[in-house]
């Protein structure tokens, strides 16, 4: 059984998709302890409801983001984690904290990467005329939105879309994609190589990751 440890900064709703779907049995990991830096945050409140412990860790209460995420990190050690996930953990780790995960590191961020790291994702998909858009789990490396991907959840943009309809649409792929990640790497189906390839069963995954189109 994978230990998970879960980071959020929101409302949880990646976190919940990932509950939701190992509440069916059929994925060998579990949530060990959900972990926030805002203590107000919604996702803390869904951890509770299923019986998860969390723990809330403020940022402000450190001098500088090496502290911060050197904190962070002891704590998450705790768990011993197999496997840490960002769901919408709204921080820029250190690349100490990075390599310390190196290979057990996942994210989730609404584009298609590599095209629109950071912030406005679909308002910048659409005023560049993008046929397509999406969300992408990948490894998370020292490279902010980089890192090897693992999976890119493909939708059209229709001509009635604007930024708000699109990120509804954006996140209804992320609640599909991002429990597939997760069941492939705690199947033991998933790994990523030295060399910065990503393996799906033994066999490497393209540049872009798989794709999984919205129906």
């Amino acid at each position: 059984m994978k230990r998970l440890v879960v980071l959020i900064s929101g409302s949880g709703s990646n976190l919940q998709a990932i509950l939701d779907y190992l509440a069916q049995g059929t994925c060998p990991a579990q949530v060990t302890a959900v972990i926030s830096n805002k203590s107000d945050a919604y996702g803390l409140e869904r951890a509770r409801n299923a019986g998860i412990p969390t723990f809330s860790l403020s940022h402000k209460d450190f001098s500088s983001r090496e502290a911060f995420d050197a904190e962070l990190m002891a704590l998450i050690d705790t768990q011993r984690p197999d496997l840490v996930i960002l769901a919408g953990f709204m921080r820029i780790l250190t690349p100490e904290f990075t390599r310390h995960y190196s290979g057990r590191l996942f994210n989730i961020h609404p584009s298609l990467l590599p095209k629109y790291k950071g912030l406005h994702t679909h308002q910048r998909a659409i005023e560049a005329g993008d046929k397509l858009h999406g969300a992408t789990v990948h490894f998370v490396t020292e490279e902010l939105d980089g890192g090897p991907l693992i999976i890119q959840g493909q939708l059209d943009i229709n001509s009635e879309d604007n930024p708000d309809s699109l990120a509804q649409r954006v996140h209804i792929l992320e609640h599909q994609i991002y429990p597939m990640a997760v069941d492939w790497y705690c199947s033991d189906r998933l790994s990523l190589s030295p060399d910065g390839t990503v393996l799906l069963d033994n066999t490497p995954l393209p540049a872009a990751g798989y794709t999984h189109r919205s129906s």
